[in-house]
């Protein structure tokens, strides 16, 4: 992969807001894996919380590599996609990381704190927006 590239102001706009992410990971297999996450921002980084025995633990512990795509929650038809590479990996056991990612997404607490919890910080290598012309009226 390339070196990291700065969030686009369009594209940090969708993964800062409360929108759901899809993590994409590679299973040992080389076949994907995709994940709806939730996610934080740190400067350029996006931050990815779960357990360490998780699949999405183990696969991204594995290879590095995973692609993210957003959509708005009001308007499906504004989205972003990033390919990145996981540089670090942090332990959250005292939850303080997805406290606040789970503040954002729910104005409370993440409940299933522990001491198996961890942070994938991933960094872009490359991103992209996209708006459609299109009006979202299901039905």
């Amino acid at each position: 992969m390339s070196e990291p590239t700065s969030l686009p102001g369009d594209v940090r706009a969708l993964f800062d807001a409360p929108n759901y992410v899809h993590l994409s990971t590679l299973r040992k297999d080389g076949s994907p894996r995709n994940w709806v996450v939730w996610v934080g921002l740190e400067d350029d980084r996006i931050l990815v919380c779960t357990g360490a025995a998780s699949l999405k633990a183990l696969d991204m512990r594995r290879s590095p590599q995973v692609g993210l795509s957003v959509t708005a929650n009001d308007n499906p038809y504004q989205m972003a996609a990033i390919q990145g590479l996981v540089v670090e990996i942090r332990d959250d056991s005292d939850g303080a990381i997805m406290d606040g990612i789970s503040h954002k997404y729910t104005g409370r607490p993440f409940p299933m704190q522990g001491p198996d919890r961890v942070c994938f910080v991933i960094e872009p290598v490359v991103a992209g927006y996209r708006t459609l012309g299109f009006r979202h009226a299901p039905g």
